[in-house]
């Protein structure tokens, strides 16, 4: 689309120019407000207010990232005394590996150890069971899943979890 030229946007400004020149002083004084009114009101849409919504929502931002942050070093501060802790025998980690399974999964869970992996079968274990049994493991026998087939469930009390976990134990 080509601009007009110079001489042309003149004659389009000319009949506009002419009604401007017949209109009384008080009607000049009118569509003049009314054009501030319309330039003030696409300033404070287009320029001021993002920026003063922007300014509203900050502090709330900086609370939601501290806390993300605080739970970042929470984690950091975790895997750093996970990786400081002192690697276990087999036989101890497999001891942890058992009693962490019938303290906190008991009947829900069997395991069956073969050369350096643990495979677990659980039925109808409690998702809430799981997890802390999950970290326990971590913890204390060192262990991590390396293989999972799993199947939820439901029941009255919620989530259940069956199928096998194969777990990591260290090397005899």
């Amino acid at each position: 689309m080509s601009r007009p030229s110079p001489s042309g946007l003149t004659a389009l400004l000319a009949p506009l120019q002419t009604r401007w020149g017949q209109l009384a002083a008080r009607e000049k004084t009118f569509l003049a407000a009314a054009l501030a009114l319309v330039v003030l009101a696409l300033v404070w849409k287009l320029l001021l207010s993002p920026s003063l919504q922007t300014l509203r929502t900050s502090t709330a931002q900086a609370t939601a990232l501290d806390a993300q942050i605080q739970h970042m070093l929470s984690l950091q501060n975790q895997a750093s005394a996970l990786q400081r802790q002192a690697p276990l025998a087999y036989d101890e980690a497999l001891r942890a590996l058992n009693l962490a399974t019938r303290q906190t999964l008991a009947a829900t869970a069997q395991v069956n150890v073969v050369a350096d992996r643990a495979n677990v079968t659980l039925q109808a274990a409690s998702a809430d069971a799981l997890a802390q049994w999950l970290a326990q493991v971590r913890l204390n026998a060192r262990s991590v899943p390396l293989e999972a087939r799993l199947t939820r469930g439901t029941a009255p009390t919620g989530a259940t979890w069956s199928g096998t976990l194969v777990m990591s134990l260290p090397p005899r």
